[in-house]
C-alpha cells in the first residue's frame, strides 16, 4: 500500500500494488497544475485506489478531445489524483503526492515539443 497525499494531509490516495505505468508529461496544462516543468502521472486501477478526505475538482477538455477531472485539496489547493475519461479504468496520481524517491523513474515522456530546453532527464 502507498499513501498519496497533499500538501496538508487531509486528501489522501491509498494506492494498492505496483502501478501500471509511470508518465513525465511536459504540456503546459501539468505546468500549470504544477507550477513546474513538467508533471509525472502514476497510473493505478481504479479500482486499486481509495480517496479520502476533502477534495474539490475541476474538469478540463484535453487534447483528446475527452474531459479530465483532477481532485485536489479544498484547503491547500494540491492535486492528488485526477481521472482521464479517455481511460476511465486507470486514476492518475501525482507522484509527488508520494513524497517517495523509491519510485521508479517514468517510463515514457510526452508533449515533448513544450519541453524546457534546459530540462534533461533520463526515464527508466
Amino acid at each position: 500500500m502507498r499513501l498519496a497525499t497533499c500538501a496538508c494531509g487531509a486528501l489522501q490516495a491509498a494506492c494498492e500494488g505496483e502501478p501500471t505505468k509511470s508518465s513525465l508529461c511536459h504540456c503546459p496544462q501539468c505546468q500549470k497544475r504544477t507550477g513546474s516543468a513538467f508533471g509525472v502521472a502514476v497510473f493505478f486501477p481504479r479500482e486499486a485506489v481509495t480517496l479520502s478526505g476533502p477534495a474539490s475538482s475541476w474538469t478540463r477538455a484535453a487534447d483528446s478531445g475527452f474531459p479530465v477531472t483532477l481532485r485536489f485539496c479544498p484547503t491547500c489547493g494540491s492535486t492528488v489524483v485526477w481521472e482521464p475519461q479517455r481511460k476511465p479504468e486507470v486514476l492518475a496520481v501525482a507522484l509527488g503526492a508520494f513524497a517517495d524517491p523509491g519510485f521508479a523513474a517514468p517510463s515514457q515522456a510526452v508533449y515533448e515539443q513544450h519541453r524546457h530546453p534546459w530540462v534533461n532527464l533520463a526515464l527508466g
